[in-house]
């Protein structure tokens, strides 16, 4: 798998990162991509993929993992109509998946803007046969709207993405992921003091609890992607079209669409379980 991350975004994307790089056993994390993000936390997109880029790099150091490739990608999300320029992503990834066969495809996970990889598709699209995308975007089908961070960053490439027939794993935030949630109470019980690797994850946490509230929660989002693939069975899905995403950022159906797999329920207390003992090398 290549694993591509909005890693600066806010605090649940380091989670996932260490997730999939302390489960050797079952993920091969052969390279992980810088993804653009535009919020509080960078002053657009371009900035924020080189934010991430260096917390991707902060992390592999806590990690003591000074081997692993890590690429820079995107600048800035897809042009309205235009080809997208190449980036180092998306030719280490369309490099990547040729050499892959399509009966062993490779796993993309993607939790963040879908960009770096609809890039790639459109650049390369044979990479459809040799690639599988596992994707964190959007709500559950039921919901209002599919107005969710990762998806509404990038429009035009999550289309590509859901239109293209590329083989997809979609986990929605509302409605599904949502339940992974945790507490300051929980992670200084489970992470603080247990080493610098699980102290940099507990803080980072406690600092984005800004106003010190002391009923509090916050989603590790991001987890349910690695989780996927870990385990299945911690990520109950289902087999459906694949919806239409409106320029409105809304769910429509169509059911002569192709079929892809999408999440409709999580166990938090199985995912979080592995994530907090992995973290902590138990």
């Amino acid at each position: 798998m290549v694993l591509d991350t909005d890693t600066y975004n806010e605090i649940d994307d380091q989670f996932a990162v260490v997730h999939a790089l302390r489960s050797p056993d079952k993920l091969s994390v052969e390279a992980i991509y810088a993804a653009p993000f535009q919020n509080h936390r960078s002053t657009g997109p371009g900035d924020g993929m080189e934010k991430s880029y260096d917390e991707i790099q902060r992390l592999l150091k806590l990690l003591g993992d000074a081997n692993m490739s890590v690429f820079r990608g995107a600048t800035e999300y897809l042009p309205p109509r235009d080809m997208p320029a190449a980036t180092d992503v998306t030719r280490d990834l369309i490099d990547r998946a040729l050499r892959s066969p399509v009966d062993d495809p490779l796993y993309v996970v993607a939790i963040g803007a879908i960009t770096n990889i609809a890039a790639a598709i459109m650049i390369e699209p044979k990479i459809i046969e040799h690639i599988v995308i596992v994707w964190l975007g959007g709500h559950a089908l039921h919901w209002r709207d599919a107005w969710e961070f990762n998806l509404k960053q990038d429009i035009r490439a999550a289309q590509i993405v859901l239109d293209c027939g590329v083989p997809l794993v979609l986990l929605p935030c509302m409605g599904v992921v949502d339940r992974l949630t945790t507490t300051i109470p929980e992670l200084r019980e489970c992470l603080a003091g247990k080493g610098a690797l699980p102290d940099y994850l507990f803080h980072i946490v406690s600092d984005y609890n800004k106003t010190k509230k002391p009923i509090w929660s916050k989603v590790i989002w991001d987890v349910a992607a690695t989780a996927y693939l870990i385990n299945p069975a911690w990520v109950s899905t289902q087999i459906v079209h694949s919806p239409v995403l409106t320029d409105n950022c809304t769910w429509s159906t169509n059911n002569s669409r192709h079929f892809i797999r999408i999440a409709n329920l999580v166990s938090r207390d199985g995912i979080l379980t592995d994530v907090f003992a992995k973290i902590v090398g138990s």
